[in-house]
């Protein structure tokens, strides 16, 4: 039985119209192909209100919502605000028209995601529901196509809390909020075509590597002539190998795998050289080219060990934090560039080679940044805690065959999370889930997120949330802690000094631990950002307060300390983990922690030098870069700025200076991007800050920020805004007309900050 087949047998599919989504998620890599892929972003007409008269192609929709999809049902708060504002059920419409070269081809439409449940209509005909927000899904639409008219594409969007689609049916410490987030697009190939590709890299230490293309092909017709199938690895434009066979077809599908050897030297993908390849394959009729795909791919050996996890043959303590993919205003509706940034900001700012995907599979451009960067991925299935009925089960079972179908050409991707993070055992059920994981991908091990050790392990790392300290020894050889911290020390940025040291002090305290025993592969902290969540979790305001980053991806001072686990080769890290006030703490000012990877700190107050440090050994033993804690509360008279200068090997190497006048110095408004593309999506974010004189964040500023906005482009955000810890962030939404952009930040008394950024003619939509 081919690895397809088994998907379908095993992991029940939810409407019988849906079909496998291999490849949605690569539609951009496809030009040039004998495939045509159609992005539909644009155009949609959008109403919270549906009714069964708007599935109808004559119905009037011009008093609906112009909108660009990734989309939100409804714009919310960034806090304090119902979860029930975005749980009811949308309608979107859109028209299209099919070009003359889609005449006898097969036309499916395929979506990222939608938030939660899809309706799928065309010229009127229902298509079929497809259950599940987080997973991609296709219709094909070839039977009810109007191939010379206009076609009206309808999506009833039901985003309530459904009992009976998986993460739902008790409670959630997490939002999910509502529509179109993800892209669609129309896919139009040939009857038979390639469906999916796996490109499997072997024996990648041996210095002879060689390359299995597992082909998936999908046939529909009986039409003569031979087939062959083509398959040729790149790197960049250049050639490595090639090879090509005759494919023999049985009806409906089949599964063909070419083989590429004598590669020659292949450089693999690392931590530090996160090389990339691509692969090509072409399926033929005699001449004529019936379709092409495209894959990036790496060459790594990745396995978790008794010795820890190993990738390359090199144990690598694993450092990181989890993830959810939801943002201020607009949830889960931010496009590529927005999803590409938060792996940037876990690699580059927070320095971590490792991030959980809790507790869902996300956007295909964070993984494909991942990749980019160097940064690991455990992915796991929607879940939380809750496990439901024999239905729901089978639907759970099914995400993950599309989870590990849509994504296993990740280099990235080290682990898959086939188990409901923190539920109860189920011995059928986990059983299923496992089996069905090593039958799709025999090169990648699973886990299965539990929060206790009595746990009957059917997965092969034992991945587990413990919120303790000490934390549990481990009970099995291959161990990984995925949360620690988190909601044992909600702590947000406003907070005294004692709770953000002691914030950073248990982050600082866990991954010394992890450092303590090899049986330890490390941990995944919770977790990365702030996040919107139900009123049994989190805080007052239904903010989890959980995160070493605020929920605009701003630093608290725990940040500070993954930062400074970094070679200083890479950069030279130091970062004070406290507000330099006189009187933040119950008694006053005494202890400084500041975390950096030097090897020797002095502190100077007015220029007067009051203190020198080593790295805190004592407590973080194990720590390569442990935290410098020093008592400056001898030294607080004559009060004013504080100098740290960091040294390694007894040669200065950084300084940091905080003011000590209490006084709000600067505004500053800073683009990520000053250079949008027109497509009605793309989206940047503007970070603000009030500091001191000398850039440092002063954390109790809360004014509020009044923005004038000029060009084609939308303001994702309050204005006026009240900044929160010092600082804050709003995003800019290219229109989909080229222009430049002009954003004024107004801060009440210290002046306006101006921003510009061009927005660049973007390819049109020809559907």
């Amino acid at each position: 039985m081919d690895r397809r087949n088994f998907i379908k047998t095993t992991g029940t599919l939810i409407a019988s119209a849906a079909v496998a989504p291999g490849l949605a998620a690569h539609a951009a890599e496809d030009a040039a192909s004998g495939r045509i892929v159609l992005p539909i972003n644009r155009r949609w007409r959008y109403s919270p209100q549906s009714t069964p008269a708007a599935h109808q192609p004559d119905f009037d929709d011009s008093g609906f919502d112009r909108v660009t999809v990734p989309h939100t049902n409804i714009r919310l708060p960034w806090h304090s605000f119902d979860e029930k504002s975005y749980q009811f059920v949308s309608i979107y419409r859109r028209r299209f028209r099919l070009p003359a070269s889609a005449r006898g081809r097969r036309v499916f439409v395929d979506f990222e995601g939608v938030m939660t449940a899809s309706t799928v209509f065309l010229n009127g005909t229902r298509l079929g529901e497809y259950k599940g927000g987080y997973t991609p899904f296709s219709f094909e639409l070839t039977p009810h196509l109007d191939w010379a008219g206009e076609n009206l594409l309808a999506v009833e969007v039901d985003s309530t809390e459904r009992a009976d689609i998986p993460p739902f049916g008790y409670q959630i410490d997490y939002l999910t909020f509502g529509g179109i987030y993800r892209e669609v697009a129309l896919r139009l190939v040939s009857p038979t075509f390639i469906e999916n590709v796996f490109a499997q890299p072997k024996d990648v230490l041996s210095g002879n590597p060689s390359l299995d293309v597992q082909c998936f092909i999908e046939q529909s017709d009986a039409s003569g002539g031979a087939l062959t199938l083509e398959a040729a690895l790149f790197d960049g434009d250049r050639p490595i190998a090639r090879t090509a066979q005759p494919v023999s077809l049985t009806s409906g599908a089949t599964a063909q795998t070419l083989h590429l050897a004598h590669l020659g030297p292949i450089e693999l993908w690392s931590l530090k050289t996160s090389r990339l390849y691509r692969v090509e394959v072409r399926l033929l009729r005699g001449p004529e080219l019936l379709d092409n795909q495209s894959r990036r791919i790496g060459f790594r050996e990745a396995k978790f060990t008794p010795q820890g996890f190993s990738l390359n043959g090199e144990v690598v303590k694993l450092r990181g934090l989890d993830r959810h993919q939801t943002f201020p205003w607009v949830g889960q509706a931010m496009p590529g560039r927005v999803q590409r940034r938060d792996a940037w900001i876990l690699r580059r700012e927070l320095k971590c080679n490792i991030v959980r995907t809790s507790h869902y599979p996300q956007s295909r451009h964070f993984l494909d940044a991942c990749d980019e960067l160097g940064l690991l991925v455990l992915e796991e299935i929607p879940g939380w805690q809750h496990i439901g009925d024999q239905a729901w089960q089978d639907i759970a079972v099914d995400n993950v065959g599309r989870m590990i179908r849509r994504d296993w050409n990740h280099p990235s991707i080290i682990l898959w999370g086939v188990r409901i993070n923190e539920s109860r055992d189920n011995h059928d059920f986990y059983t299923r889930t496992n089996a069905l994981a090593h039958q799709l991908d025999p090169t990648r091990q699973t886990g299965g997120i539990r929060n206790f050790q009595g746990s009957e392990l059917l997965e092969d790392v034992f991945t587990m949330n413990d919120f303790g300290f000490p934390l549990k020894p481990p009970n099995h050889p291959l161990y990984l802690n995925t949360e620690f911290v988190g909601h044992t020390f909600p702590t947000k940025t406003i907070d005294n000094v004692e709770r953000l040291r002691e914030h950073t002090l248990r982050h600082a305290r866990i991954h010394n631990q992890l450092a303590s025993d090899a049986q330890y592969a490390g941990g995944i902290g919770w977790c990365a950002f702030d996040y919107n969540t139900h009123a049994d979790f989190g805080s007052g305001d239904r903010i989890c307060y959980h995160g070493v980053s605020d929920i605009w991806r701003q630093p608290k001072p725990a940040a500070g300390f993954y930062r400074s686990q970094c070679d200083p080769g890479e950069e030279v890290v130091l970062e004070p983990a406290f507000h330099w006030a006189h009187g933040d703490e119950s008694i006053g000012f005494t202890r400084a922690l500041v975390c950096s990877n030097c090897d020797h700190l002095k502190f100077y107050i007015q220029d007067q030098l009051v203190a020198e440090a080593d790295p805190d050994r004592e407590e973080f033993a194990h720590l390569k870069y442990a935290p410098f804690s020093v008592d400056l509360g001898h030294a607080l008279h004559p009060w004013g700025d504080l100098r740290i200068e960091g040294y390694i090997a007894g040669r200065q190497v950084i300084a940091r200076t905080l003011s000590g006048r209490g006084v709000d110095s600067q505004f500053t408004a800073v683009p990520e991007d000053t250079r949008l593309l027109a497509d009605g999506a793309d989206t940047t974010r503007v970070v603000l800050r009030v500091t001191d004189e000398y850039g440092a964040v002063r954390p109790f500023a809360s004014d509020a920020i009044r923005f004038e906005l000029t060009g084609p482009a939308t303001l994702i955000g309050d204005n006026p805004f009240a900044l929160a810890g010092g600082a804050g962030a709003i995003w800019i939404r290219a229109g989909e007309t080229p222009g430049n952009v002009q954003l004024t930040a107004h801060h009440p008394y210290l002046g306006p900050q101006t921003v510009e950024i061009e927005i660049a003619p973007a390819p049109p939509e020809q559907a």
